[in-house]
């Protein structure tokens, strides 16, 4: 309440003016916490779409690893059926009567023996795409875990922060920042330690 030159507080006034613990230093250790927990969300956004970036491209991979994989199993099984009609021309020319019929099925055999070898290159090449396009997807997710952890200690050291500025104990932010710094030691090592 005031009046002319006089200024009374009522004993609640002192502590709404002070609620903030801060009051001389342009909101000290609230704002410092709050300048702080923004640069980790920010940082956290990245980490988290760069996690999501690298699960996303390793599963593109192992999408493709699956594909050629079935190809060349459709492939194989070409090849196998290549083989059987071989097998009974083979079966059909010891049976065969004359020697027209045996050539015939000799001219079979030969021609079956030639579309298997290039079936089984094919059948060869699309296994080896399969397992170069599976080593990309283990690449693409090897940062993947360094990156869940190093957001799980950044959203640690977020909690830790709030929890500092509801207790007013300064210690806690020193805590959240060596979660911080944790978090970003992981963050480094998802991408250089491969």
């Amino acid at each position: 309440m005031s009046g002319g030159k006089f200024h009374v507080h009522g004993p609640h006034d002192h502590a709404v003016e002070h609620a903030g613990g801060d009051h001389g230093s342009g909101g000290g250790l609230t704002q410092s916490v709050a300048i702080f927990t923004a640069i980790l969300a920010t940082i956290g956004a990245i980490v988290s779409y760069q996690g999501g970036h690298t699960q996303n491209e390793a599963l593109y991979y192992k999408n493709e690893a699956v594909l050629r994989k079935t190809d060349a199993a459709n492939q194989w099984s070409y090849y196998q059926g290549k083989s059987t009609k071989q097998n009974l021309a083979e079966l059909a020319e010891a049976l065969a009567a004359t020697p027209e019929q045996k050539a015939k099925y000799a001219a079979e055999i030969a021609r079956y023996k030639v579309e298997k070898e290039e079936i089984k290159k094919k059948a060869e090449g699309l296994e080896a795409l399969s397992l170069a396009a599976d080593e990309k997807s283990k690449t693409a997710l090897h940062p993947h875990e360094k990156l869940a952890q190093a957001m799980t200690f950044i959203q640690i050291a977020i909690s830790l922060a709030a929890i500092c500025v509801l207790t007013r104990r300064r210690w806690m932010f020193g805590l959240s920042g060596a979660a911080a710094a944790v978090g970003m030691v992981y963050w480094g090592l998802a991408f250089f330690s491969h």
